[in-house]
């Protein structure tokens, strides 16, 4: 019955957890464009994040894995995130916002990778899999992408600080239920972590998977910018993200009961192959009407890549590393491919255009799909990356 319990509690968490995302991938470049930026500053607000964040997500990460606590941390990084998210929202200087946006991402980002090791460790040696926790995830910003939408447009902009501030809290009152999980009890050296990620098959992997990731981080940064230049109102905007988050849904689904048949570097080839020809589309279409029935397509890739990639890691990293082990894909997918996507997607945005980004993002997802296949191919020269 306990076991249910705190089952459910971590439910309500990722759902609450994902109403803030939905806030900050869906709006918040709207708010800064309505604040008076540019997409070049704006593009610099967002990678500024991620670069704090490869520091943080490892930071907090390790601090897990050696305290050997998650629940604690969440707090108090929820408790962090909230702060700097008022102080954030009280700034008109641009140099002060990056400052404070900087802080804001130093708590924001270490949260998911946090959340996705406490659910492995919860649904460890049950029956229970990661995507039936993380499937509340989407619902909640589904859900929030939808009804934030709807509410924005009728109110405006000004408004965004108000909903990212009532889902931040939200989180936190959820986050003093959730029950706190330890990995294994085996004695913490991180010489063995160092052994791990070194491996040269584990750094190509990550490569690999940074390529995709800068792909998706591009279409999460100016998404809602293209949008409004096509001339798609909030609400629109909000539908696309509701759209996208709908759609893995029943895949995240399929994914619990059935991925585990299914060899991972097979799964990220298609995945790969599927954001390839998501954002060939994407630099093809001109209607915004357009742009919501290709976001269903975030199904069949970011729904078979997020959580086979976490599988993937999880094999190759032990438990006593787990908190690291999901910092280190944080770093990747949300700290390096959101810096390089920021910085350098906001100056092409600006000097080619929003089409020749989404072409630049095929392209590398493309990249990606041939680098999981030459891993897949010499697999048998490495059959498990716990073997050295």
């Amino acid at each position: 019955m306990k076991a249910t319990f705190h089952e459910n509690v971590l439910r309500a968490f990722s759902f609450s957890l994902y109403t803030t995302t939905a806030v900050i991938t869906s709006f918040f470049a709207l708010y800064f464009q309505a604040k008076g930026l540019s997409t070049v500053q704006i593009g610099l607000l967002f990678s500024m994040g991620p670069l704090v964040g490869i520091v943080s997500n490892l930071f907090w990460g390790v601090l897990s894995d050696k305290w050997r606590t998650v629940k604690k941390l969440l707090i108090i990084i929820l408790a962090g995130q909230l702060i700097m998210a008022f102080v954030m929202f009280r700034s008109d200087s641009y140099m002060v916002l990056l400052v404070l946006i900087s802080l804001f991402y130093f708590f924001q980002t270490p949260v998911s990778s946090l959340s996705d090791s406490l659910t492995l460790l919860t649904v460890a040696g049950t029956k229970r899999s990661y995507a039936s926790i993380r499937i509340f995830g989407s619902v909640g910003f589904a859900i929030a992408a939808l009804v934030f939408g709807m509410y924005l447009t009728a109110k405006g902009a000004s408004a965004i600080p108000s909903l990212c501030l009532a889902t931040v809290v939200l989180t936190l009152i959820v986050s003093f239920f959730l029950q706190d999980k330890q990995g294994s009890v085996k004695k913490i050296g991180f010489n063995g972590l160092f052994h791990i990620i070194t491996r040269k098959r584990f750094i190509l992997f990550m490569l690999t998977m940074l390529a995709v990731s800068i792909s998706t981080r591009t279409n999460d940064t100016f998404l809602a910018l293209f949008l409004q230049q096509l001339g798609a109102s909030t609400t629109l905007i909000g539908n696309s993200w509701m759209m996208s988050a709908l759609s893995e849904i029943p895949v995240f689904f399929l994914m619990s009961k059935y991925g585990h048949k299914y060899k991972e570097l097979p799964l990220l080839m298609v995945a790969s192959a599927m954001y390839c020809l998501r954002f060939v589309l994407m630099s093809l279409t001109h209607e915004p009407g357009w742009v919501l029935a290709i976001q269903a397509m975030h199904s069949l890739s970011f729904g078979i890549f997020m959580p086979t990639v976490l599988r993937y890691i999880s094999q190759a990293v032990p438990d006593q590393y787990r908190a690291s082990g999901q910092a280190l894909y944080a770093v990747i997918w949300t700290g390096l491919g959101g810096l390089i996507s920021g910085a350098v997607g906001g100056g092409i945005y600006q000097l080619l255009g929003p089409h020749m980004l989404y072409a630049s993002s095929a392209l590398l997802a493309f990249i990606a799909m041939l680098g999981f296949w030459g891993l897949h191919i010499t697999e048998r020269d490495d059959v498990s990356l716990e073997e050295s």
